[in-house]
């Protein structure tokens, strides 16, 4: 391969991020396998691997990366800070049309960047092949445990930004066995949904069916994981079909209603379209055997497929209730009748080191045999959103978006 030099840069956006695209590790490890790769280091405060660190392991860290040919960070780049003629990789959220981020992709097209959006990165399947969709789950299912024992006063757990690392965490999973014979619903089979079926798995809770969730009791605390198929149907009476549900989700409406009589906690862990039922409604809320009382809701879609999710919330301040009476958002933990609800949006920085090991490897794994060599797959060019100062032709549904 040819000489090719990667910068790391520092996050810019606020409140900052302390996520790295690669660990002082998997930076070795990169370098170890391509000949010819060199990677620098832009100085940070805030990276949850100091710079420090770095340089233990013998990589240059600088405050200008401006002279490398690959810029990666992990959110979006400032547009300050955003350097003409480069390739970056981040996390752009532009290709929903996102109304926050149009200026920025603006500028990238006028500073004449090459961007390419890890969201986009997929095989041949259309698969995703980097994530932090599973440490947002592992953290959201923690979090919504959290939000439970402080809602009924049964103990109380260390946030999930406090804790060193996933280890240190789980010296804190003790604590909820002191839960009375409650049952959680877990929505989704993505790597959402399965980093938050780990955590209840390591804290003991068992699995039962849905069969046996719906129309057995139990006397200790269980969790079900819910398909697709287990809270939807079409709406014409036909058999379930997946396919057709992912490419159709108007032509489906929820039968959620079923577990709303059985269940105290829901974690919400499934990919929503706007296009898709919700769950339930604001009116179910108010129903006598409406009996869920705490939501960890953490695909985090504003109005999306939990209707109480009138807001996000931070990793400080992650909880508010939700009042059914009245509609309205109330403090968190105000009154027992409200539905007390977790909603950070960003919880893969609760714990940043884990969730930066596990992306580094998928880098390396999944994205740096193609970025760094010529290939024929396509994986780079799919997720390519800008190249010589256009829109690629892929994105060109993007045109009105960035019009002046």
């Amino acid at each position: 391969m040819r000489p090719i030099t990667i910068g790391l840069i520092c996050e810019g956006k606020t409140p900052p991020d302390k996520r790295v695209p690669l660990t002082p590790k998997k930076c070795m490890e990169a370098v170890s396998l391509y000949p010819g790769l060199q990677i620098v280091v832009q100085e940070s405060a805030v990276r949850c691997f100091s710079d420090q660190e770095y340089r233990d392991v013998g990589l240059e860290v600088r405050a200008d990366v401006s002279d490398c040919d690959i810029l990666m960070g992990v959110k979006e780049v400032p547009i300050a800070q955003l350097i003409s003629n480069k390739t970056y990789l981040f996390f752009s959220h532009t290709v929903k049309k996102q109304p926050a981020n149009r200026e920025l992709l603006r500028q990238v097209l006028q500073k004449n960047i090459t961007l390419i959006d890890y969201e986009l990165l997929t095989n041949e399947k259309e698969e995703r092949i980097v994530a932090f969709g599973r440490w947002a789950g592992i953290v959201g299912a923690y979090n919504g445990l959290l939000t439970y024992g402080r809602k009924h006063g049964l103990y109380e757990l260390k946030p999930a930004y406090k804790c060193v690392d996933m280890e240190d965490m789980q010296e804190e999973f003790f604590k909820v066995k002191q839960l009375p014979p409650i049952k959680m619903v877990v929505t989704g089979t993505g790597r959402v949904a399965q980093g938050a079926v780990e955590v209840l798995d390591r804290m003991g809770i068992r699995r039962v069916s849905v069969y046996d969730y719906l129309y057995h009791d139990f006397h200790e605390p269980v969790y079900t994981q819910l398909r697709s198929s287990d809270y939807n149907r079409r709406r014409d009476g036909r058999v379930w079909d997946t396919p057709d549900f992912h490419k159709h989700p108007e032509q489906y409406e929820s039968t959620f209603s079923s577990y709303l009589p059985v269940t105290d906690l829901l974690i919400a862990c499934a990919y929503w379209h706007p296009a898709a039922p919700k769950l339930f409604t604001e009116e179910d809320t108010r129903r006598p055997n409406f009996r869920i009382n705490t939501i960890a809701d953490v695909t985090c879609d504003v109005n999306g497929s939990v209707p109480t999710t009138k807001r996000s919330t931070t990793i400080q301040d992650p909880a508010f209730d939700y009042n059914p009476t009245t509609g309205e958002l109330e403090p968190p933990y105000s009154r027992p009748g409200n539905i007390t609800e977790m909603a950070v949006d960003n919880l893969p920085c609760e714990l940043p080191r884990n969730a930066s090991r596990d992306f580094g490897r998928q880098l390396i794994d999944n994205v740096f045999p193609h970025l760094l060599r010529d290939t024929p797959d396509g994986i780079i060019e799919r997720a390519t959103i800008t190249k010589g100062g256009q829109l690629t032709e892929r994105y060109q549904y993007l045109t009105d978006y960035v019009a002046d």
